[in-house]
């Protein structure tokens, strides 16, 4: 089973720079977006419901703002969109598909904002995350999706620059650590321990084509899923966004 992941700041703008074409070959069984900014009806026609994937979206009440949706083959049992923190809830930030085998959480964490305005929301909705994620540990579990954390000095290309900035604060990155401890694994980290690998890059400076960039998009899988993960991968030449797409491939057995 192949999942992807993607950040595509608009949903729109990635349709118009190939989006469908992109999906098509990519050939996953899973595919989780994160900021699509659209609600579910201004989706155009061509990727609102794709051939062979059922579509689930949280598109959230504001319009033009964050959203997830998931394209699976495989329709799930159940479909939940609520985390229980009312503003996380209403920007529609999160999906979680229940299927007979396993548990999808699609994620868009809140970014806290480069000033720290929303740090503190931010951290309040980890602190909820982590405290769902630990009744489901002993479950398989694939949390996926922008979570807007570097975890660690490779995950980001200056690090020294950014100890103290939105993103790589050690409270942030306190709250990953968090994670892995209730025995969820990134699974990139498995075949990769390497640094230079992003999956988001700044629009100024050139940085993409410098690659200076951040990884803070993950697949992150319970210990009792993580041991059936025979691939992730980083895909930084899929262009459209600032973000790039990141993945797994999963050996799914009973």
């Amino acid at each position: 089973m192949k999942i992807v992941s993607w950040n595509v700041n608009g949903l729109r703008s990635v349709y118009r720079k190939g989006f469908l074409d992109w999906f098509k070959k990519e050939k996953a069984d899973i595919v989780c977006l994160q900021e699509i900014k659209i609600q579910e009806g201004q989706i155009p026609e061509e990727i609102r419901m794709i051939n062979g994937y059922e579509a689930y979206y949280n598109t959230g009440s504001r319009k033009g703002y964050a959203g997830v949706a998931v394209y699976t083959r495989q329709a799930p049992k159940e479909v939940t969109t609520i985390l229980g923190i009312k503003r996380f809830d209403e920007e529609g930030r999160f999906l979680r598909l229940d299927y007979a085998e396993f548990i999808v959480i699609a994620l868009y964490m809140p970014q806290g904002a480069r000033d720290k305005r929303n740090m503190q929301y931010k951290l309040e909705v980890y602190d909820a995350l982590l405290e769902y994620l630990a009744k489901l540990k002993n479950k398989k579990v694939i949390v996926i999706g922008d979570l807007n954390i570097a975890h660690t000095e490779l995950d980001l290309a200056r690090p020294k620059q950014n100890m103290n900035n939105t993103m790589f604060t050690p409270e942030e990155r306190g709250k990953l650590d968090r994670l892995i401890k209730l025995e969820f694994v990134d699974t990139f980290r498995i075949f990769n321990k390497e640094g230079g690998n992003y999956s988001w890059w700044p629009y100024f400076a050139n940085a993409r084509e410098r690659n200076l960039g951040w990884r803070i998009d993950y697949m992150i899988a319970s210990k009792k899923l993580g041991k059936n993960i025979q691939k992730a991968f980083i895909l930084p030449g899929i262009k459209g966004s600032d973000h790039c797409p990141v993945g797994a491939e999963i050996k799914l057995t009973k």
